[in-house]
């Protein structure tokens, strides 16, 4: 049976979406104690799964999260796939590309960490900072960054093609919200290293990055390649709602054990 809530967060491919119908505080009518015992169900289903997955090693699964700053990427991740067997997770994380990574295309960097068979690979960004950040800020001319929603598509449907389940995932917070965890940051020795002043900078631009992120998902989200826009303005319900679109992805790709050895059940160790 589908997930409700997981197809009510799809942007569906061809819907001209927009962020303004997606309330960032959202709860679901979710208790936050109840929601909490819920991630853990779900995760325990995953966990299945995922050694499912790595027995079949025919396909893997592509987890790629966006999001503004204090959205909780980390958070997530830590949440969501720290409690799964670490052998078969990677994570990979993208910040400005630098040295040998400009003198190539701006996918090659990212082919280069896609998620083998069997595996799982969570992105805490991607290739979507050449349609977002490289947009917003000018860094390339429009012509080229223009050019690389198709080159997107095309990428994508190549993995998909070659067996890679992919999910995009949005973490959508509130500029209230995430002014309040900044702060939270710079008030907090513990936190004030994750601070940078060009999060100051970033807000300001606000307008234009949400309406580079609507541009992105109305002309990158596929039947292959989805986008979901999760509310993240509350950290439980930003976690349960990922883990149940990761478990939704799994529970369609439905991985299989292979078969026994011939006699295995007959063995006896000594």
């Amino acid at each position: 049976m589908a997930d409700k809530v997981v197809t009510g967060l799809l942007v569906k491919p061809g819907s001209n979406f927009s962020l303004k119908r997606r309330n960032p505080g959202e709860t679901f009518g979710w208790d936050k104690e109840r929601a909490k015992a819920e991630l853990a169900e779900v995760i325990a289903k995953i966990d299945v799964l995922q050694v499912k997955l790595a027995a079949e090693h025919e396909h893997s699964l592509l987890v790629v999260i966006q999001a503004m700053d204090a959205a909780g990427k980390d958070g997530t991740i830590r949440a969501v796939f720290g409690p799964l067997n670490s052998a078969g997770v990677q994570v990979a994380s993208f910040k400005a590309p630098i040295g040998h990574e400009l003198e190539h295309d701006f996918l090659w960097r990212i082919h280069d960490v896609v998620p083998p068979r069997g595996e799982i690979g969570i992105w805490n960004r991607s290739h979507y900072e050449d349609v977002l950040v490289v947009r917003v800020k000018n860094i390339v001319p429009k012509e080229m960054w223009e050019k690389r929603y198709r080159h997107i598509r095309e990428f994508e449907r190549l993995l998909s093609d070659e067996g890679t389940t992919i999910v995009k995932i949005n973490l959508h917070i509130s500029k209230d919200e995430q002014r309040a965890r900044l702060q939270d940051r710079i008030n907090d020795p513990a936190k004030r290293w994750k601070f940078r002043s060009g999060d100051l900078d970033d807000r300001k631009l606000w307008p234009d990055f949400m309406k580079a992120y609507e541009v992105a998902f109305n002309e990158t989200s596929t039947e292959y390649a989805p986008w979901y826009v999760v509310p993240a303005d509350r950290n439980w319900v930003r976690n349960l709602a990922v883990a149940r679109i990761v478990l939704d992805a799994l529970q369609r790709l439905d991985p299989q054990l292979p078969p026994d050895s011939p006699g295995i059940t007959d063995l006896v160790v000594v």
